[in-house]
Parts: C-alpha cells; sequence; structure tokens
C-alpha cells in the first residue's frame, strides 16, 4: 500500500527526512514513531501530497505521490494532529461539505455520510454544532471526514491527543475496527497504544530510520538483559550477603519497603534467569517471599535507547498543520 524508497526531504540548513525507506502492507498496521523533531509529521505530509520531496520516491497503491498526487489523495484518508475542523457547522453538515470536496457522489453521499457516522459513533450527533463538542467527539468527526471517502489508507497523526482514557479506548477501538479494512500508518506518543494496535513499528530519529521490525519482536531483536525483581522479608545484612555469595544478578539493587521488607532488582548474569536461585535461597533461610517478577523489555525501553529520550513529548513535530 506504501512503498518509501530513499525518501529525503531538505530545508535550508537542515535536513528533515534523510534518505529513509520503508513500506506498509495492505491491511496492516504500523507505528511511526519518534522525539520530536524527527520528521515523521514531514514524511506524512509527503505522502499525503501536502509536501514536495526532495529526493527519492513515494508511492501510494502504486502511485507516485510527486507525478500523480490526485491518485493518491483519492487512495488516503488523512486526521492530523489538530484536526481543521469548522466548528460553526453541524456535524451533518460538515460531513456532507466534505465528501463533496473528496468526490463522493450526490446519489451516494447520505448512506456514506450515515455509515461513517454509525461506524464512529456519531449516529445521534449529526444536528450537534461542532464547537459544542468534546475532544473525543471532535476527533470521531475527524475520523468520519477521514474515512468518507472510502479510502484505502489511513494516515493518522496523534489521533488520540488531548483525550481522556475513556475516549482514548473508544478512539483505539475504533482504529482496530479500521484496520479490518484499511492499511493504518499510526504516529502516537502512547507506547502502550502501539503495542495493542501496530503489527509493525518503524522508528526515526533525526530523520533517519533506527529500527523497524514486528512490534512484539523488536526490542528482543535489539538485546539487552532481562530485568528481575523479588520482595523478601529478611534482616538486610544477611539479604545483602546471600545476595552477593549467590552472585546471581548484575548490580542487583535492594531497596527498603515496609518494615523488613526489601526489594530486589537487577538483571541475571550471563543471561541467566536468577529467579530459581532466590526461590531456593529463601526458602532454605526460612524467609518470607511475596514477588517475584520477570519484567520483559518493552516497546519503550527500545525507543529511549534508540533516540536517547527519556520521555515522548506531548507535540508532533516539524511544521504547523495542514489541512487534509
Amino acid at each position: 500500500m506504501i512503498t518509501v524508497s530513499n525518501l529525503s526531504k531538505k530545508y535550508p540548513g537542515r535536513i528533515a527526512v534523510d534518505d529513509i525507506s520503508f513500506e506498509v502492507n495492505d491491511r496492516e498496521v504500523v507505528g511511526f514513531l519518534g522525539p520530536n523533531g524527527s520528521g515523521k509529521s514531514t514524511t506524512m505530509r509527503m505522502l499525503c501530497g501536502y509536501l514536495s520531496p526532495s529526493g527519492g520516491t513515494a508511492r501510494v497503491a502504486g502511485f507516485d505521490v510527486t507525478r500523480e498526487p490526485m491518485e493518491v489523495r483519492r487512495r488516503i484518508g488523512y486526521l492530523p494532529e489538530n484536526c481543521p475542523l469548522y466548528p460553526e457547522l453541524r456535524v451533518d453538515e460538515y460531513l456532507n461539505y466534505r465528501a463533496s470536496l473528496k468526490g463522493v457522489p450526490r446519489h451516494r453521499r447520505r448512506d456514506r455520510i450515515d455509515e461513517v457516522k454509525e461506524l464512529c459513533g456519531l449516529t445521534n450527533d449529526g444536528r450537534r454544532i461542532i464547537g459544542q463538542l468534546s475532544k473525543g467527539f471532535r476527533q470521531r468527526v475527524g475520523l468520519a471526514d477521514a474515512i468518507v471517502h472510502e479510502p484505502e489508507l489511513l494516515i493518522l497523526d496523534e489521533p488520540t491527543i488531548g483525550l481522556d482514557p475513556g475516549q482514548m479506548r473508544q478512539v483505539r477501538s475504533l482504529i482496530q475496527t479500521l484496520s479490518n479494512t484499511h492499511a493504518i500508518l499510526l504516529s502516537t506518543h502512547i507506547l502502550s497504544e502501539v503495542e495493542a494496535i501496530c503489527r509493525r513499528v518503524v522508528i526515526i530519529k533525526e530523520g533517519r530510520i533506527v529500527a523497524s521490525g514486528p512490534t512484539a519482536q523488536l526490542a528482543g531483536q535489539q538485546g539487552g538483559a532481562t530485568h528481575f525483581s523479588a520482595e523478601i522479608q529478611a534482616p538486610r545484612d544477611a539479604l545483602e550477603q546471600a545476595i552477593g555469595e549467590l552472585n546471581i544478578m548484575v548490580e542487583p539493587r535492594i531497596a527498603a519497603l515496609d518494615g523488613d521488607w526489601f526489594r530486589i532488582e537487577g538483571s541475571g548474569l550471563d543471561g541467566n534467569d536468577p529467579r530459581p536461585a532466590l526461590f531456593s535461597l529463601v526458602a532454605a533461610r526460612g524467609w518470607n517471599l511475596r514477588a517475584l517478577h520477570r519484567e520483559e523489555r518493552r516497546l519503550e525501553d527500545l525507543f529511549i535507547d534508540l533516540t536517547g529520550s527519556g520521555e515522548f513529548p506531548n507535540r508532533n513535530d516539524d511544521r504547523p498543520g495542514i489541512a487534509s
């Protein structure tokens, strides 16, 4: 559905996107991740035809974004981070206007608007004024607009930003439903969202792709020891001595909890699992054990390792949003 080959975008004094290549297949959800200024939004705007590449090629459904921009736009539904709605219009008025702009035939328009309203949870909201809707409902209207012309591909830039947890769950469920019939390129700063929705991930830093692969496997492919933790009730001095003598963890850390309970954290020495030895130690000494966990390396760990970013920022990158 998307084929990007050696795509670049240069501005005076800087390179926003630097020779990147990736693909998105039919009915596949791909997470497009990176810190602020990494080139995510620039890439998405080039795919949508709002920016011209400085080099390389990008094709959507077989059409070149530079030479055949109108064919590309017919096949893309784009939801920018700050969806540019018309607050004075009613939902039905807005969707009818957008459907007409996107070439939905007049005889098909009413039925198609009803379809997208039902899909986006707006069936009873057609007469409501957009400016009076909550942020979550405005996002639904934006998604309805993005799919009203029945595109093959959805490009979603921070679709859940600014929503409360309940609204985020609703929009996430809607995206998962849409993934049954659409290819989706999803940019978000919410990593749990990526892990729940996306089959593959592309991570970009300073305009270049630094990792790409299946979401579930990518962190493991990057290596790194698995983290372990345990909560043990024991005299601190005896616990520290016993852990040191076992020599089963890399730089184990012992932190006081309540009473004489302590939390031991660390990674297994030489990649080994220290849990059996910890359990045997506790049993042999007659101590109490109330927790013993293996904490898998997650997408957040990989993101921080690859980008050097301590947190995901709250806003997206590059330049001001452009209406779809």
